[in-house]
């Protein structure tokens, strides 16, 4: 680690006594009086962390918590969002099913005070990060970062604003987070570090060795005037999850007489008349294997020619790949009113559901997700101090982050192989694992299953941000300092998708079509081990596993129908967002009696235009083809509709603070700041812009 100096107060010296004095090593004395008062020294190592963390939290204006490199490598956290959550007023979302998929509880997004991710602001070395990823089902169209895309290697510090402040860009209503990479200029001499490690998964079917490998170098030339720094981390990560739940959700009704969706005629505690109850659609299980790749790189080349002239050119590459294939089974309900049921209190649920024949399918399918998801960023930084108490700095960056498809299926494909049978379906919800029984029939026969219905779906998420910052400081006095600066941004983000679904519930296709040997029988419980539930004597005991590369050349020789999705999108939704702001801020520091007292004033200015595009297929009518799923057929027709909207807002900020004591300092702050819409809100309000949220 890097040596750097502090000027000791009586609080950081009482923090670094309490950490442990033999580990603070004087590199220069200075007396004051006859008794030699130790005001410079060298702090290294882990203690070095904790003071430097201090002085972001001491010596900021606003409400500004802070984590080091020390901080972020010392404990076994995945990446940057798993570190943040140490931060007080700082939680994780974490991607699980449903969300996003690619780290199965793994941190990803963080929520600030109770703010959800998309309401928080990510900064690069003070830069704003473009976002993209996909979910299972749809593009993502929030504004949140995924900090798994960032390797923590290279990171020196993050820094979490929860006051706004004028020279800071809007859009953090619970915080803003900024990021701050290693430069080599600030490193100083050479430094060194390569790691490696394998982990072993066992959630993997295959259970496999993966690995992962990182390292860093930084090094300065030419009499410490030129630096670079290189960071890299590559790794590979095989895990696999099963699910089981009650798919579709649960079905609402208040239907007491028996008929369809009506109530079971053998219920056991039923729903008093008129009193809501819901009934479950479907009860399924899902096994799931990932295989997971990611890249991230960093490159700082710094070249400071005079003491008053830097110059810093960066680049940021991280790119995630990840494949996802799975086997799922379930049974649907009919709600014919035959059967019986077992029904808990408020909220009316049932405890055990019945059904008495009744032809029903027995679903079972194959699905694959592949995409991939590539973030680039380039910036460039020049910092010149003009004379004494008069500097300027200019940024500029250009960064895409790119999530689309990294499979010849489209980025979430499925397949439906069913059989329909005539048989009892029985489910209880007492356990912790929903248990799915049928004692009329004792196993599966692939004689009786056929192709059905399918969905290849493609999606694409794609956000440029092009940036420039012009900003500056005058020293009016030793105790006043004025900051100003402009900034001009673009942001342009894409969402588009296209798919090639079928429901072919009644096709001509027959079991015949495809070969008996294509279906692998395997354990259903066994994939539960452990959860309460996966022992009951009742639980259906298997389930078919398929190669989905072969079903899908099968499927498509069949049935005809293309088994990938369309290379071009039938949906297209395009948004830009210009904005221009300008801050100006007076800092003064004062005295009040002994105490020392710093005072912040600044007011922002910020205009955003928005144009909003949408090209979209004319639907002609909808399919209702069963209890919940529905099909609209499109006209073929297609054209782009524009639409724009502008808004402006003067945003004022306050921040003040006052030393009671060497170690006690009282802040108060005030300070407004806009929240801007999800893109979706953005893409098809085609008439009219909605207004940002405001924070005060």
């Amino acid at each position: 680690m890097a040596k750097q100096s502090f000027r000791m107060n009586p609080l950081a010296g009482g923090i670094a006594l309490a950490l442990g004095a033999t580990t603070i090593t004087p590199a220069m004395a200075q007396s004051t009086d006859d008794e030699g008062v130790l005001e410079e020294v060298v702090i290294v190592g882990v203690r070095q962390s904790f003071l430097e963390s201090a002085s972001i939290k001491r010596d900021s204006d606003g409400v500004v918590d802070a984590i080091v490199a020390e901080d972020i490598g010392k404990f076994p956290d995945t990446n940057l969002a798993e570190s943040l959550q140490r931060i007080t007023g700082v939680s994780i979302d974490r991607s699980g099913a449903g969300a996003q998929v690619g780290a199965e509880g793994e941190g990803q997004r963080v929520t600030v005070r109770g703010i959800g991710a998309d309401f928080n602001l990510v900064l690069l070395n003070g830069r704003s990060m473009p976002a993209s990823s996909l979910f299972p089902q749809a593009v993502t169209t929030g504004r949140s970062f995924d900090f798994s895309n960032l390797a923590s290697e290279s990171v020196r510090a993050v820094e979490v604003y929860k006051t706004s402040m004028a020279n800071i860009p809007t859009g953090g209503l619970g915080a803003t987070i900024n990021v701050i990479t290693a430069r080599p200029l600030e490193v100083g001499d050479r430094q060194m570090s390569f790691g490696a490690k394998a982990v072993h998964d066992e959630s993997d079917q295959e259970s496999a060795w993966t690995p992962e490998v990182s390292g860093i170098y930084s090094d300065v030339f030419a009499d410490g005037t030129f630096g670079v720094t290189v960071s890299a981390i590559y790794q590979e990560r095989e895990f696999g999850y099963n699910q089981a739940g009650v798919f579709n959700d649960w079905f609402p009704s208040d239907r007491l007489d028996l008929g369809w969706q009506g109530l079971p005629p053998d219920s056991e505690n039923p729903p008093a008349e008129g009193e809501p109850f819901w009934l479950p659609q479907s009860v399924g299980y899902s096994m799931n294997d990932v295989d997971r790749k990611r890249l991230n790189g960093q490159l700082a080349l710094q070249w400071r020619p005079v003491d008053s002239l830097t110059f810093t050119l960066d680049y940021t590459y991280a790119e995630t790949e990840l494949q996802q294939r799975g086997n799922d089974v379930s049974f649907w309900f009919i709600h014919n009113a035959s059967g019986r049921g077992v029904f808990t209190d408020a909220p009316v649920s049932p405890l055990e559901y019945s059904e008495f024949g009744g032809d029903r399918d027995f679903s079972t399918g194959t699905f694959q997700m592949g995409w991939k998801t590539e973030l680039d960023s380039i910036g460039f930084n020049t910092e010149w101090i003009a004379r004494d108490g008069l500097g300027f700095a200019l940024d500029y960056h250009s960064s895409q982050s790119k999530s689309g498809k990294d499979s010849p299926y489209g980025v979430n494909s499925s397949m439906g192989i069913p059989a329909i049978y005539d048989i009892t379906v029985e489910a209880n919800f007492r356990n912790d694992l929903p248990v799915l029984g049928t004692p009329t029939i004792s196993g599966l026969n692939p004689a009786d299953h056929e192709f059905s219905g399918a969905a290849f779906r493609n999606t694409l998420s794609d956000m440029e941000i092009e940036q420039l910052d012009l900003s500056g400081y005058f020293d009016i006095n030793d105790r006043q300092t004025l900051d100003f600066g402009i900034m001009l941004s673009e942001t342009n983000n894409r969402t588009a998708f296209a798919d090639n679904q079928y429901a072919d519930w009644d096709a001509p296709w027959s079991p015949e079509d495809i070969p008996d040997d294509l279906f692998v029988a395997a354990c259903l419980p066994c994939n539960f081990d452990n959860i309460p539930g996966a022992g009951d004597p009742g639980f259906f005991p298997e389930m078919f596993l398929f190669d989905f590369a072969t079903m899908a050349a099968l499927r498509e020789q069949v049935t005809g129908q293309a088994s990938r999705a369309p290379e071009a999108f039938t949906n297209d939704l395009r948004a830009k967002e210009e904005t221009t702001a300008a801050y100006v801020q007076w800092l003064m520091n004062f005295d009040i009696g002994n105490m020392n007292s710093n005072l912040r004033v600044g007011l922002r200015y910020e205009k955003t235009d928005v144009t909003s595009s949408s090209l979209t297929p004319v639907p002609l009518w909808i399919d209702w083809v069963a209890n919940n799923e529905f099909f609209v057929t499109y006209s073929g027709e297609q054209d782009f509709t524009t639409g724009e909207g502008d808004y402006d807002h003067w945003l004022p900020s306050i921040d003040w603070n006052i030393s009671v004591r060497d170690d006690l300092i009282v802040r108060a702050s005030y300070s407004q700041t806009i929240g801007r819409q999800a893109w979706d809100d953005i893409q098809l309000s085609l008439i009219h812009i909605s207004e940002p949220t405001r924070r005060h």
